[in-house]
């Protein structure tokens, strides 16, 4: 690596090691890497996959690829011998904004496992020029603005691969842009396939992110899930999705071919993964290709695909599962409205419910409805998520088909999330354990015979010490924050949504700020750290920031708690930061409400860092509890059944409790104290306090006392060392279930037939 990177450097920038700077470097190593990849053969199989995402939330990927190529720590010494640090030479890279959250994040876990496996698997989705939104804080508030990412040096390539993408009024033509993603320690490696529109126009963004939503040929590929509050929103998402599935299929058709493959056998062959629900109109796509270029009838059109494609359900949440309006896809891809009204009638004559028709009574196409009857999986991905999908949900699809129904709890690249992020402890769990861990997780379960060893105990909290100061320097540098790395480190990062109920954590921080006040002072001072970006015209999530951000400002402020307690909200939260806040928490905060987070894979990155998790019975939070036992997590809150329940009742409101709880009361009233009217917005405010007090539909207030009394506990627990310490030793330990190679493993045992 040595001379190759002095070679790249000389031929780059005519520079040697000691004069070139960290990005003429960063930008040198990127080059080698790429070359290094391109030389890699593709996996290969009889049956290749295809998983489409609208989101693959990848991450900074120099490190990452070293490690994969086995050249990260020969990088670093050849970097450090010529006074450079790599940590410093990534800082160079732009992150990719082509995510928002867990589902694009579990897509690139996903890429990075499927060429580890060795199986030919490739992601497609699109190249997001802004990607979701760069997050700035101003006046205690989230404003949004442009996060361009693209640059002349990335890990793109562009290829001379463009399909034509037929809308209603014109056709556009694509360019497809890849990404090579190589194994760990593999001969072959896969490919992420982006694609994108020349004619792409970023001048046009004005004030923050506002674009014209309606000049398709300029505004396609600019932004991750764009504004979606008014019809011409609404029409942009058709737009994308169906860009994105139209070069799917026909790439996938494309490829088939050249492979030989007869396309009525393609099943035998092709194997499409639907993420959620975005590209569910790859299914009436390809019908459409089959039956209009390729001959075949729609009987039989209709069996392939069947046969051909599986469906990931993310979400209980109802709004979640899309639902397009008819007349809207008449707009925009009205070729396919033939289809999808054989598709439903077809349903309609197998089964007299309304409740599994594609087409309802109100004219709306529901997208899960199309992967369910015309796939031929349906999996969740925790083992609570898919009970409930199986019992309530999708009840009346489980009926019908139980056979399509399975599990696949979600998993992380532990690889990333240990060996990249927490270089200590990575090697600290080698020399415990040795190095066999890297490919199989479930060796970190040997480290189960130190957890009585007090000396390993002791290097574990002081590899966390020296997490905590590296996060600490970190917020100094990008946001002037101060925090004291003796403190507890209470960290809930994810996007913000009601049902992962950042504000319950707020109203925790006004219960802690007031009895701070009231001289009951904590046995060890706290620090709480946020991370989320609100969608943009999600207006309470945006109302919840603001509350956090108020309650920032006072603690700040006061003599009398900031020594006790500090508030900080990270500020454009992302896969870069999450990095730096993983390895540094000591109480991972896994707090939706029970029966509403399908999986969760934070969770997971927490745990694997040694940190404690407080939570709910939800997601994955159910299966961390299984392998680490009650002593090793703190479980709180009323439980999915009881949710159920109180929604399918109606026995839920927010008012009584209010009303006959002092204690709530007070800790509500505080959002429209004076205290905080005189720092935030009293609309802001005003409109928190009133959802909660008079809707709350995620039920924060039920389970508030109860998260107060957990959390509590979980604090006075901390002050025991020892104890502490086996706690994080358990959790690493019994973090390797979660290793997503175990997770794609079962998804080609069960549902893909690769191997």
């Amino acid at each position: 690596m040595e001379q190759e990177l002095k070679q790249k450097l000389q031929d780059l920038f005519q520079k040697d090691m000691e004069s070139a700077s960290d990005a003429e470097i960063y930008t040198a190593l990127l080059a080698i890497t790429k070359e290094k990849m391109s030389a890699i053969r593709p996996n290969t199989g009889k049956r290749k996959l295809y998983y489409i995402s609208a989101e693959f939330l990848i991450g900074k990927l120099l490190s990452n690829n070293l490690i994969n190529l086995g050249l990260f720590e020969e990088t670093k010494e050849v970097l450090a011998k010529y006074g450079h640090e790599l940590t410093a030479v990534e800082e160079a890279e732009m992150e990719p904004s082509l995510g928002n959250g867990g589902l694009g994040r579990l897509a690139a876990c996903f890429l990075d496992s499927i060429a580890t496996l060795g199986l030919p698997g490739d992601g497609v989705g699109l190249n997001y020029h802004e990607g979701l939104f760069l997050q700035k804080f101003s006046d205690h508030k989230q404003w949004e603005d442009k996060n361009p990412w693209l640059s002349k040096d990335s890990w793109l390539t562009r290829t001379d691969c463009h399909f034509q993408v037929p809308f209603k009024d014109f056709t556009l033509t694509s360019t497809m842009y890849d990404i090579d993603v190589p194994g760990y320690q593999q001969e072959g490696k896969n490919k992420l396939h982006l694609f994108d529109l020349d004619t792409v126009d970023e001048s046009i963004i004005h004030d923050g992110i506002q674009f014209d939503k309606h000049d398709i040929q300029k505004n396609l590929t600019l932004f991750l899930y764009p504004d979606d509050s008014d019809d011409a929103g609404r029409l942009l998402r058709i737009y994308q999705q169906y860009f994105m599935v139209s070069n799917a299929a026909q790439l996938i058709l494309k490829e088939a071919e050249e492979r030989g493959v007869n396309l009525y056998h393609l099943h035998e062959h092709v194997c499409i993964q639907i993420n959620d629900t975005h590209p569910t109109m790859v299914i009436p796509e390809l019908i459409r290709i089959l039956t209009t270029e390729k001959g075949f009838n729609m009987d039989t059109a209709i069996d392939v695909v069947r046969k051909t494609c599986a469906y990931t359900n993310h979400t209980i949440l109802a709004e979640a599962l899309e639902k397009w309006p008819v007349h809207y896809l008449e707009q925009v891809v009205p070729q396919l409205m033939p289809i999808i009204r054989e598709l439903d009638a077809r349903v309609r004559r197998d089964f007299h419910d309304e409740r599994v028709y594609i087409i309802d009574q109100n004219q709306l196409v529901h997208m899960a409805h199309i992967d369910i009857h015309y796939g031929y999986a349906v999996n969740g991905v925790a083992a609570l998520h898919t009970e409930i999908l199986k019992e309530s949900e999708l009840r009346p699809f489980y009926d019908i088909y139980p056979e399509k129904f399975n599990n696949k709890t979600n998993g992380i690249t532990f690889r990333r999330w240990l060996l990249h992020c927490n270089h200590e402890l990575a090697e600290y769990l080698k020399e415990l354990i040795g190095t066999g861990y890297m490919k199989d997780a479930s060796e970190l379960e040997k480290l189960l015979q130190y957890q009585d060893d007090e000396k390993v105990l002791a290097r574990l909290k002081e590899i966390k010490k020296d997490a905590k100061i590296e996060l600490k320097k970190y917020l100094q540098m990008t946001q002037g924050v101060e925090i004291d790395e003796n403190s507890v480190f209470d960290i809930q990062i994810k996007r913000l949504h009601e049902y992962k109920r950042q504000q319950m954590n707020a109203l925790y921080a006004i219960y802690k700020y007031k009895e701070i006040k009231k001289g009951n002072l904590p046995k060890r001072p706290i620090t709480m750290i946020f991370g989320a970006k609100a969608a943009p015209a999600y207006t309470i999530a945006k109302d919840i920031i603001h509350l956090i951000l108020c309650l920032q400002e006072l603690v700040k402020n006061d003599p009398e708690v900031s020594p006790y307690l500090r508030i900080v909200m990270v500020e454009n939260y992302n896969v870069t930061k999450a990095e730096k806040l993983i390895p540094a928490c000591d109480i991972s905060e896994q707090i939706s409400l029970a029966s509403k987070e399908a999986s969760g894979t934070g969770n997971m990155k927490f745990m694997l860092n040694g940190a404690v998790t407080l939570g709910t019975e939800d997601g994955a939070n159910v299966e961390i509890h299984e392998l680490v036992g009650d002593d090793n997590i703190y479980v709180f809150g009323a439980r999915s059944e009881k949710v159920i329940d109180l929604y399918a009742q109606s026995g839920y409101h927010s008012r009584k409790i209010y009303e006959s709880d002092p204690e709530i009361e007070e800790l509500v009233d505080f959002i429209i104290s004076k205290e905080m009217i005189m720092i935030g917005d009293p609309v802001n405010l005003g409109r928190l306090y009133k959802e909660l007090v008079s809707k709350d539909w995620f039920m924060t207030l039920l389970d508030l006392k109860d998260y107060i009394k957990t959390k509590e506990q979980m604090l006075n627990d901390y002050e025991d060392e020892k104890s502490w310490a086996k706690k994080m030793m358990v959790n690493i330990a019994k973090a390797g279930y979660f290793s997503s190679d175990r997770t794609i493993a079962e998804y080609d045992k069960d549902i893909w037939h690769l191997s």
